[in-house]
């Protein structure tokens, strides 16, 4: 892994000369070989640089998406050089590399190192802030997926009795609806990888799911509700950050707000806009898989009331 690392410091020192001069893949070639030489004379993985670069320059547009969204507060080209790039191999190795190449959390670490060996004084914090922010809206990562070779093994060995006896992290979803005349509207927030998803979170300690539906849609979209009927649980293993091993049982309601007032977002950086749709028009909605079941649930109750 050392010699992994050593490949992204080039791949970084590369970049940032890229990022100056704006030189095409051919220019990148010849400034890795020049970087080996200088940097790492001996170093024969000079296959995973290029294809780390490589990878990184493909995705650069959405990447840099990513970023500013979030990021909001710091606009793309006032961010220096050197964190500007840092986060760009971060967020390919997260998001579009080989997961069982590279762990979510491996991702992450290795980019705050670099910051820490290569950036300012605040550029690890700056670093793992935008990063977290990213994991957590991806699930920590990947939705129902474990982040890493280990935790897979794990899920995969654990027994029927195992999984009974793992810690419960219990999370809240709602589906928040508002009638005006006789249409009825649904309150999605969107995220910053173009999908349109519910309000959630996390339960707080001995707080009931009812209670904490409310108060979270207070908090992330600014209206009250209330809730009408719990549609139903989810519950997959998967591996928590802090405590590793966890059952993740996430409860949804549907929620109804008195009138389909404006929402008013809470910037968490993971997030970039909150808006009503008709039921008509929520079919044509970019969603994750999972919710959609849950979404259709709520939409034929509504239709019957």
């Amino acid at each position: 892994m050392a010699n992994r690392h050593l490949a992204r410091s080039i791949a970084l020192q590369t970049l940032f000369e890229w990022d100056i001069r704006g030189e095409d893949f051919v220019g990148i070639k010849t400034a890795v070989d020049r970087n080996i030489e200088e940097f790492a004379p001996g170093f024969t993985d000079r296959s995973f640089i290029i294809a780390l670069i490589k990878g990184v320059l493909d995705k650069r547009s959405e990447i840099d998406i990513i970023i500013e969204k979030a990021a909001p507060e710091w606009p793309l080209a006032q961010i220096a050089n050197v964190d500007r790039n840092i986060l760009r191999i971060g967020l390919y190795e997260l998001l579009f590399a080989n997961r069982d190449e590279v762990p979510a959390k491996v991702a992450i670490n290795e980019a705050i190192e670099l910051a820490k060996s290569f950036g300012g004084d605040s550029s690890g914090r700056f670093v793992n802030g935008v990063l977290g922010t990213v994991y957590k809206e991806i699930g920590e990562p990947g939705k129902n997926e474990t982040s890493t070779l280990k935790a897979k093994k794990a899920k995969k060995d654990l027994t029927e009795d195992d999984k009974k006896h793992l810690p419960i992290e219990g999370r809240i979803g709602a589906v928040v609806f508002a009638r005006q005349d006789t249409t009825i509207y649904l309150a999605f927030v969107h995220d910053a990888f173009g999908y349109w998803t519910l309000t959630k979170g996390r339960l707080q300690e001995k707080e009931e799911p009812k209670d904490a539906a409310v108060r979270k849609v207070k908090e992330e979209i600014g209206i009250d509700v209330v809730v009408r009927v719990i549609l139903g649980e989810n519950e997959y293993i998967a591996s928590d950050p802090d405590v590793g091993m966890v059952r993740r049982r996430v409860t949804y309601v549907l929620a109804e707000a008195a009138n389909k007032v404006p929402l008013i977002l809470k910037k968490t950086g993971g997030l970039d806009e909150a808006k009503w749709f008709a039921l008509t028009d929520v079919a044509d909605l970019d969603m994750y898989d999972d919710i959609r079941p849950l979404i259709t649930k709520a939409i034929e109750m509504l239709a019957r009331s």
